[in-house]
């Protein structure tokens, strides 16, 4: 008897303690929901300070004192005409603002985008660059011509615009890309695909094998052409296409407008080549990495960073967020947008 107690009691303190547990993540779990978003913020990085930094010390490792003494002595005066000439805002150094755009999807990453475009603009002038190492392999319409708008409006403060692709700018991608002063990409970027793409699933027939009826009122006689549940026609496809072939359309368009002298019908086509292909199709002006592209601005261009950095709340830090993210991607996909670059 004295065992059932004591493993009685012991089961009644594991008890407490699971619920005690529960009651705590419940809490937190409440709180975090509650919490709204962090704002994000701006960061802003000097390249040139770690480039010094990087080239100090690989010297320091590999050079004799002796060149090591007469390199910081050369560099000792070099700063001192630097500062004097930095007096006069006319000999001022201009300036490469670097940002990275790695395109999902959805396009979520325009926010970022447009605030940190907006930061630049703020202090740019006309003898300033701004480089933006893309990479996307396209998605959404809507999103990535927003994207492209905000590249715009770099070109229209009188700004250098200049992407670097390293390893994709495709379909979407290349509609941001294409908005550009100069387009720069690695030997092997896939570059191109300047096509729509469109699809769904139907479960019509599913729903029918299990006697379940759907039903869809619309008003309008194209409101909806193809459904993912109701019965689909050719009249309705046929609807679906040609809504299809007027945004190819207007994604030539926008690409022929930015480069006249590309052959828009022979790249329109939807496929895609490496950077050499896409070089000697006028697709990109040059080959090279982003690496070596920003290595050369140096030291002749002053050299930034920009980032905004969006701080994810408590439900975002401990993944709670992740079901209610991929259920609503999943329902705006299937309900609202119907065509992808």
């Amino acid at each position: 008897m004295e065992f059932l107690y004591e493993y009685g009691l012991f089961l009644a303190k594991a008890l407490t303690l699971v619920v005690a547990i529960i009651v705590v993540l419940s809490t937190i779990v409440g709180l975090a929901a509650k919490q709204k978003p962090g704002k994000g913020q701006l960061e802003i990085v000097s390249l040139t300070a770690q480039i010094k930094e990087m080239t100090q010390y690989a010297q320091q490792l590999l050079l004799d004192k002796a060149t090591l003494k007469k390199r910081a002595k050369d560099e000792k005066k070099q700063q001192k005409q630097d500062a004097k000439a930095k007096q006069n805002d006319e000999d001022k150094a201009p300036r490469l603002f670097v940002i990275d755009f790695n395109g999902s999807m959805d396009a979520g990453e325009v926010e970022q985008l447009r605030e940190e475009i907006t930061a630049i603009l703020l202090v740019a002038d006309e003898k300033d660059e701004v480089l933006v190492r893309l990479e996307s392999g396209g998605g959404v319409v809507h999103g990535y011509g927003l994207a492209a708008s905000q590249l715009q409006r770099i070109k229209a403060k009188g700004l250098t615009l200049t992407i670097s692709v390293d390893k994709v700018a495709a379909s979407g991608g290349y509609m941001m890309a294409c908005v550009a002063d100069k387009i720069v990409a690695s030997q092997f970027a896939y570059i191109g695909s300047i096509g729509v793409l469109a699809q769904l699933p139907n479960f019509n027939k599913l729903l029918k094998k299990n006697d379940i009826e759907f039903e869809q009122h619309t008003a309008g006689e194209f409101k909806r052409t193809l459904t993912v549940f109701g019965e689909n026609n050719d009249e309705g496809r046929a609807k679906f296409q040609e809504e299809i072939e007027e945004i190819h359309v207007l994604f030539k368009d926008h690409v022929s407008s930015q480069r006249p002298d590309m052959d828009i019908e022979r790249v329109a086509t939807g496929e895609y080549w490496p950077g050499i292909k896409a070089k000697e199709l006028g697709l990109v002006d040059e080959l090279s990495t982003s690496d070596d592209y920003i290595l050369a601005q140096y030291p002749a261009r002053e050299i930034y960073s920009v980032k905004y950095a969006v701080r994810k709340n408590v439900a975002e830090k401990l993944g709670l967020a992740a079901s209610t993210a991929v259920e609503k991607g999943v329902n705006t996909l299937m309900s609202k947008v119907r065509f992808w670059f």
